[in-house]
């Protein structure tokens, strides 16, 4: 195929995609609903995109099924005009999954799953291993802001990192070397039904790892691995001592985590020190460092990739640390993708240990009616432990309303002092009149978007 199209070429995840393509000279084109950011970064990189949903949209060079190949996420509904033409006219049309599919069936894939902690974990090990003698590809589900970039290619390396995306069950298309399994809290019970077929999902993902493969499993993990007689599997854990590889000594405070890593066979790192220092990305260091050793790096090439990762965009990202000189109140504003209740608490938790005695003030913008409706107790508790709680109505991405539920169905059971329902239209408003000590946003919507213009509101500049 000399030319591919992708449907939904805006997404984080097939960005990095189009930028793969793009840089091996084929010609890329795409449609997406809206334009951002990174779309004006792909346009600027070749890619030919319209935010248009007409076929007569599409360039006339990707009108021949013997020479493109069109590739779409199934976030694209199917009633999308151009995802029909193609599927109409005879073209070869595959998921994004299937393609990082034949990725991985042609190198060592490092293939990063759960429910949480994939774009941090998968980010750590691209950071670690872009940095050592040897090196990898890695397609993220986030803006490695080291590189400002969610895609690295060394293809001199024979490894390739891939955030393994259970959604849709996506990650059956791939076949990982070594595969790490971070947590199985059940989501996206609008594809899986229930808890067990989701987790009979991971299990069927182990399954693809690959002969003499190495699985990386989160300890305490409800799932049952699957795995080939031929494939290692060892446990990890932040803070359980009984996991192969798990961390001693840990020290929070003062904005630093430290910690020594143990691991099989008498690894032991001393003074590991997460460049994104926060309790939850204890797990995904040890995680990452346990994949990277397996892949060849060194000891002091993981201590030193681990201590240089500024993190992913998104994912526990500081936008404001408080001592900005045009920072007269000392606010801290800090982002996180976190859209399951899971890690909402976990995120919720460790700015509450690194600030100790300051007032956290949170807004979670809910996503999906579905994920509202499933879990909306469990949302309500995580949301508790915040001093202060405000929501703005449901982000649907993909879905329609469903009746009876929205904002207040988490809201009215959040326990907190302080709490309050506020359109996304007015947050800004909000905000500019409000005094706050720290403040969060979290989930996965497009309270991203407002950023600049929050960090504005908070500093007057």
């Amino acid at each position: 195929m000399r030319n591919i199209y992708f449907v939904g070429a805006g997404g984080i995840g097939m960005a990095n995609l189009v930028r793969y393509y793009l840089r091996h000279g084929v010609r890329v084109a795409g449609y997406d609903r809206t334009p951002s950011e990174l779309t004006k970064h792909l346009e600027r990189e070749g890619a030919e995109l319209t935010f248009e949903d007409d076929a007569a949209k599409i360039p006339e060079a990707f009108r021949n099924p013997t020479t493109t190949l069109v590739v779409y996420t199934p976030a694209v509904p199917d009633s999308n005009k151009i995802l029909s033409y193609f599927r109409e006219g005879g073209f070869e049309v595959i998921k994004r999954a299937a393609l990082l599919g034949r990725i991985t069936r042609s190198t060592d894939g490092i293939c990063v799953a759960g429910s949480h902690g994939k774009t941090t974990t998968s980010s750590m090990i691209a950071n670690i291993l872009r940095n050592s003698t040897v090196g990898c590809t890695a397609f993220l589900g986030g803006i490695l802001r080291n590189i400002d970039s969610n895609l690295v290619l060394q293809e001199q390396s024979r490894y390739t990192v891939i955030e393994a995306d259970e959604y849709d069950r996506s990650f059956h298309h791939l076949s990982p070397f070594i595969a790490i399994i971070t947590s199985t809290d059940p989501d996206h019970l609008d594809i899986y039904g229930d808890e067990v077929h989701y987790l009979e999902a991971f299990s069927k993902f182990t399954s693809l790892i690959r002969e003499g493969g190495v699985l990386l499993l989160h300890s305490g993990l409800k799932m049952k691995p699957d795995t080939k007689a031929s494939v290692t599997t060892e446990t990890y854990s932040g803070s359980d001592a009984n996991a192969d590889w798990h961390a001693e000594d840990i020290k929070i405070g003062n904005g630093k985590v430290s910690f020594t890593l143990i691991g099989p066979e008498g690894v032991r790192i001393e003074g590991m020190e997460p460049g994104v220092p926060v309790e939850i990305n204890i797990d995904n260091a040890v995680a990452a460092a346990a994949a990277a050793l397996h892949a060849g790096a060194t000891h002091e090439e993981v201590k030193r990739g681990l201590a240089d990762f500024k993190g992913a965009k998104r994912r526990f990202e500081t936008w404001l640390d408080g001592s900005e000189p045009d920072n007269a109140t000392g606010t801290v504003l800090i982002d996180d993708y976190a859209h399951s209740p899971n890690e909402v608490l976990a995120s919720i938790r460790s700015v509450k240990k690194l600030w100790q005695g300051r007032k956290l003030s949170v807004i979670f913008q809910p996503h999906l009616y579905t994920r509202t409706r499933d879990f909306a107790d469990e949302f309500a508790a995580a949301l508790s432990e915040a001093d202060e709680v405000i929501m703005p109505e449901i982000y649907p991405a993909r879905e329609l309303p469903i009746e009876g539920v929205s904002t207040y169905s988490i809201l009215d059971k959040v326990k907190s002092k302080e709490k309050s329902y506020c359109e996304r239209k007015d947050l800004l408003g909000l905000i500019k009149n409000s005094n706050f000590e720290i403040l969060m946003t979290l989930g996965a919507a497009d309270l991203d978007r407002m950023l600049p213009a929050i960090k504005q509101s908070l500093t007057g500049n």
